[in-house]
């Protein structure tokens, strides 16, 4: 089993940062394909970021356009999200994805066999 714990969204306002966390739990994370999704009232879960286990990174999402950057601290068993320039558009909840023993990562949400509970993210116009 691999606990998922994010936390760093909050309100804010157009054009401002956040940086979001995603702890993990478990003894080999640097071996886990982690992810960032999201998803909007009435809107369906799309992907934002992901990292493989090698540290490789899947293309970000569309709408990213060069505002987030994921990254990741196996000795801390922790990846980020540092997302610069939000809009509205970036109002959502916010989730990691973990899946063990995967080199790569994936766009596709049904990839990740663990998730954590979301953080919500406001962002003011």
């Amino acid at each position: 089993q691999v606990q998922l714990v994010e936390s760093g969204g909050g309100l804010v306002q157009a054009g401002g940062s956040l940086r979001l966390s995603c702890v993990a739990s478990g003894r080999a994370f640097n071996t886990y394909a982690m992810g960032w999704f999201r998803q909007a009232p009435g809107k369906e879960r799309e992907f934002v970021a992901a990292m493989g286990g090698s540290g490789d990174i899947t293309p970000y999402g569309d709408f990213v356009k060069g505002r987030f950057t994921i990254s990741r601290d196996n000795a801390k068993k922790t990846m980020y999200l540092q997302m610069n320039s939000l809009n509205s558009e970036d109002t959502a909840v916010y989730y990691c994805a973990a899946e063990p023993n995967r080199r790569f990562s994936s766009t596709d949400a049904s990839y990740y066999s663990y998730w954590g509970q979301g953080t919500q993210v406001t962002v003011s116009s």
